[in-house]
């Protein structure tokens, strides 16, 4: 079942989190399995399927990296071993980052590269920013687009993740 339905919410990037808590311990005390300890094993069942969903979606739904990821999923933008196909550009700049990080041989040259890689980071998220500030109340046309372009989005922040892991390894050798 789709999360957003679940929670009877429409399908957002940007949730309220206090209105989000209060449904997941709403349905938390609706759907806890100590109030049906009577009932028959394929109610009990039913009732334990329902709570865990809850919990999935709520562990989903109050986590923006996660949410964003799942949205992507719903609308087959983000698959299982799914080679993105990023802007020859933006590649070229990850590939100039990694060759200087490999090139690091001291502090100052880490925290250059650290810093170049911060603001790309910057970047990306001020335009996912802008991308899913309004996206409940543009039409269907429109969100189909912007699922498009928070996918590039999602895939830079992967690839941006690989490189900043590379970073705290180099910062850890030295």
């Amino acid at each position: 079942m789709n999360y957003f339905e679940f929670y009877g919410i429409p399908e957002s990037f940007n949730i309220s989190q206090a209105a989000l808590k209060k449904k997941f311990y709403e349905l938390s005390k609706l759907y806890h399995p100590d109030f049906y300890a009577g009932e028959d094993e394929d109610k009990q069942q039913e009732i334990l399927e329902l709570s865990t969903l809850n919990n999935k979606a709520y562990q989903t739904l109050s986590d923006a990296p996660r949410r964003m990821e799942y949205v992507l999923r719903l609308h087959n933008l983000v698959s299982e071993g799914a080679k993105p196909q990023l802007p020859a550009d933006f590649l070229m700049e990850m590939m100039d980052i990694n060759e200087r990080l490999m090139e690091v041989d001291d502090a100052k040259q880490l925290a250059e590269v650290t810093a170049e890689v911060l603001a790309i980071e910057g970047d990306i998220n001020d335009k996912l920013a802008t991308l899913t500030a309004d996206y409940e109340q543009i039409d269907h046309t429109a969100q189909e687009d912007r699922r498009n372009k928070i996918a590039e989005i999602y895939f830079r922040q992967k690839y941006l993740l690989r490189i900043k892991e590379s970073l705290d390894t180099f910062a850890a050798r030295m």
